[in-house]
């Protein structure tokens, strides 16, 4: 089975491109046809704020991020991202994981899209 690991580097609160990878990872993980990895680095990691208000197509994270709660994967967090400290209490569970981790994460996937 194919493994797309989707790399979030833009800045939520001033890009609509996080919530538009969330969206997709989503829509492809209910084919299960396919494992789904998200990582969030940098400004990324604020989508699994508690409350995305203010972030650029903030519905997106309430309809979408629950759904990828059920693709027995965590979402993945830079080790020591900045901005983690921000996010609250988070509505998902997720793991940090350095560069090296990220690297080789990246290299047992089928197919890595950046947003």
């Amino acid at each position: 089975m194919a493994l797309i690991l989707f790399i979030l580097t833009s800045d939520p609160r001033t890009s609509h491109r996080p919530a538009e990878a969330l969206r997709i990872a989503a829509g492809v993980g209910v084919w299960k046809r396919a494992q789904i990895a998200v990582y969030l680095r940098e400004a990324a990691a604020l989508v699994l704020s508690e409350f995305p208000d203010g972030l650029v197509d903030e519905e997106n994270y309430t309809r979408y991020l629950p759904s990828l709660r059920d693709l027995a994967r965590p979402i993945y967090v830079q080790q020591g991202a900045p901005l983690l400290t921000q996010i609250g209490q988070p509505p998902l569970e997720f793991e940090q994981i350095d560069d090296d981790q990220l690297a080789a994460l990246a290299a047992r996937s089928t197919y890595v899209l950046r947003f």
